[in-house]
């Protein structure tokens, strides 16, 4: 039985193109993307959320909560607990003010799009319960982008907690794709008192699901998803609680994982380095892109 993987019908068109010099490459957008987990009787369960199918890019796919860096939070002061921003440059591989801004882009979308906040009043603080009106309406003007979010931890008089996460991953989307991200994965706790919800307007399902859990239903087609999520999960599944996968975040590589495509014959081979189950061999005419059969991951 075919796996999960995200396969758009498009690629095999835009990656000849590419190989024949007709197609130049989109500059990636940076990212972030948080793997938020909570701790279950059978190890650490992450939040995962399903796009939904009309989504231009990846509909369908189960991910984590993230989206783009916005430029406003790159040098603007706010209040920071944690490695200082020096660190977390040289952890990213990038200069200090984007440092801040891809961490800031982590800690936003999480809150956004699962109502998480890793923010609190004071360096050794998170906040408690965010889902009051006065809470929303300020989510609400992040993702309007009326506000930014260092506008928002200003107003609220808060600290943003970036020794709650763990850089863990990087990964390029393909110079053949025409929505090209530059994502880094970082992965989190769900703090004490706090809840997840289904925030986003990109999703039609959330769930807890433990990376076995998950990659079980990528390997047997059920669950859609993207090679960077199967790889991350895998990762993920070696950790047996959520305090132990963000201990071991520090030691992971953070080299940029891009897939690569080259022409062998009439065949396309596309591969991501480091990542051989990935690699995919198309015919002229590629097969049809996995679905969702069930309708939503296991509970």
């Amino acid at each position: 039985m075919a796996n999960g993987q995200w396969y758009p019908p498009e690629w095999p068109d835009r990656i000849r193109a590419l190989a024949a010099g007709t197609l130049t490459p989109v500059i990636p957008k940076r990212a972030a993307t948080v793997m938020l987990l909570k701790d279950t009787g059978s190890g650490p369960a992450v939040h995962m959320l399903r796009r939904r199918t009309s989504m231009a890019f990846a509909g369908g796919a189960y991910a984590y909560p993230g989206g783009g860096v916005d430029p406003r939070d790159d040098d603007r002061a706010i209040g920071w607990a944690g490695p200082p921003r020096a660190w977390w440059a040289d952890r990213l591989g990038v200069d200090e003010a984007s440092a801040q801004a891809i961490v800031c882009a982590a800690v936003r979308e999480t809150y956004e799009e699962a109502g998480v906040l890793l923010a609190g009043r004071t360096g050794d603080a998170v906040v408690g319960d965010t889902t009051g009106a006065d809470w929303e309406a300020d989510r609400a003007a992040l993702v309007a982008r009326e506000l930014s979010f260092a506008e928002f931890l200003d107003r609220r008089g808060l600290v943003l907690r970036s020794d709650l996460l763990g850089a863990w991953a990087r990964w390029i989307t393909p110079e053949f794709e025409s929505r090209r991200y530059d994502t880094w994965f970082f992965v989190a706790a769900l703090p004490e008192g706090q809840r997840t919800r289904n925030a986003s307007t990109e999703a039609d399902r959330t769930v807890w699901i433990t990376p076995a859990e998950a990659t079980a239903g990528y390997d047997k087609g059920e669950l859609l998803m993207m090679p960077p999520t199967v790889a991350t999960l895998r990762a993920l599944s070696q950790c047996g609680t959520a305090a132990e996968a963000l201990a071991s975040a520090p030691g992971r590589d953070m080299t940029p994982v891009l897939a690569e495509a080259r022409l062998a014959g009439d065949e396309i081979v596309l591969s991501w380095p480091g990542h051989d189950e990935f690699t995919k061999h198309v015919a002229p005419t590629a097969p049809a892109t996995p679905t969702d059969p069930t309708g939503g991951a296991p509970a």
